[in-house]
């Protein structure tokens, strides 16, 4: 029986467990915190968003970060083998917008407590307060981790599941990069992704749209060249120090890497108010509407068009006074407009940091990784799975979707492999 010793009490290192302890591996499970499953006891705002039920190819579609990778873990276990699993240990599940998958009574404090009860049923050692100082080693075998206090704890098979350095407060302090280097591996460069942007712009320092919410509406990130590198559709927020939500989340991460390339320049982003019509379409309904409420104010005519201090700020750039009668308006204010309503431009100075950033880019290298069953190819017996890797997605599932698949992965293969 292969002696496998899991680090790390989140996602990928529960699933990791049970996977292992499933397939007759004798499983020590190491955590430094007092509580395991910390991490996804927050995810998804509570609710645990533990997948997403895209076919395979748009799913890989919203994992940016090397999601090609993913085909080999998933051919092991994929997003419908994760809600197969956990309905049949009796967690009802839904299925919402995009595909995101919760459990019905909307409480990840379940899922958590259905993973723990596997590895007590399936007699995985638990071991909390535990700190791992790093790994050990003969000559390109692991023998184990080390502890504090100089002690050893043996094993065969070691699978590092640590996270990486977003939301440290659940213990994803990056603690296993260091041990990776020490074994040979590369880590990447570190950097945030599903963070929230930051802007210096007048109107975000005054604060005037903190608060508001637009729906339905486009994102779209711009290189120096003003050619678009990302558009996002969906719903986003201004904040006091720019702008959050989905869309803002998962365009932050070009911010990110069109200030690597510009020498931290600022970043030129837009907001498409109405994706779905033109420039033209948008010009035709205002001069539509100076026809039929020509007398009314420009701020009440226009009101279907746009959220009140929305449009109150694009009036102000286009020169109309929000108390004039719309039939005062110039055929050239309402083109510029139209414009407006359709590319809104903005800058970003970046990214909030790495702390604040929901995933975490970069991690252990994936070319120095077998990804049908995560072991490392420079130490035999190392395995690495979840967001200690070089792989992160979009919220909405996806980021657990990996951790699940490469945990079990992992497990699998570490309890099958010859001692």
């Amino acid at each position: 029986m292969n002696k496998v010793i899991v680090i790390g009490g989140g996602p990928a290192g529960l699933m990791a467990a049970v996977s292992a302890a499933s397939h007759g591996a004798d499983v020590t499970l190491l955590d430094k915190g007092n509580k395991l499953g910390r991490k996804l006891a927050i995810s998804g705002g509570g609710r645990c968003n533990v997948t997403n039920r895209m076919d395979e190819r748009e799913l890989i579609r919203y994992i940016p970060g090397n999601g090609k990778f993913m085909y080999s873990p998933f051919s092991v276990f994929n997003n419908e083998n994760i809600i197969a699993f956990f309905e049949d240990l009796g967690i009802a599940l839904k299925e919402e917008d995009m595909g995101r998958m919760f459990p019905v009574n909307d409480k990840a404090a379940t899922v958590v407590q259905v993973l723990l009860d596997q590895l007590r049923l399936k007699g995985v050692e638990t071991i909390t307060d535990q700190r791992v100082t790093g790994l050990a080693f003969e000559e390109d075998e692991i023998t184990g981790v080390k502890l504090e206090n100089d002690r050893l704890l043996k094993a065969n098979h070691v699978i590092v599941a640590t996270g990486g350095t977003s939301v440290p407060h659940t213990g994803s302090t990056g603690d296993a990069y260091p041990w990776a280097r020490q074994a040979g591996h590369t880590v990447t460069e570190l950097y945030p992704t599903e963070v929230p942007i930051t802007s210096n712009d007048r109107y975000i320092q005054e604060r005037t749209l903190q608060g508001l919410s637009l729906r339905d509406v486009e994102l779209t990130v711009w290189n120096q060249k003003k050619k678009a590198i990302v558009t996002h559709e969906g719903d986003m927020l201004f904040t006091h120090f720019g702008i959050s939500g989905p869309i803002a989340l998962r365009c932050s991460q070009y911010i990110v890497k069109e200030q690597k390339k510009n020498g931290d320049q600022p970043v030129t982003l837009s907001i498409d108010l109405h994706p779905g019509e033109s420039v033209g379409d948008m010009e035709q309904q205002l001069h539509k509407l100076k026809k039929t409420a020509g007398e009314k104010s420009c701020k009440n005519a226009l009101a279907s068009l746009a959220p009140e201090r929305y449009l109150l700020l694009l009036l102000e750039r286009v020169n109309i006074d929000p108390s004039q009668a719309l039939k005062e308006a110039q055929a050239e204010q309402l083109q510029t407009l139209a414009k407006e309503m359709k590319q809104f431009v903005f800058s970003s100075d970046g990214t909030l940091s790495l702390k604040k950033a929901f995933v975490t880019g970069g991690g252990v290298s994936i070319k120095e990784i077998e990804p049908k069953t995560m072991r490392s190819k420079i130490k035999q017996g190392l395995y690495f799975c979840g967001e200690v890797l070089d792989i992160h997605g979009y919220t909405g599932g996806f980021n657990i979707t990996c951790a699940f698949s490469t945990g079990y992965a992992a497990g699998k293969s570490a309890a099958q492999q010859n001692e």
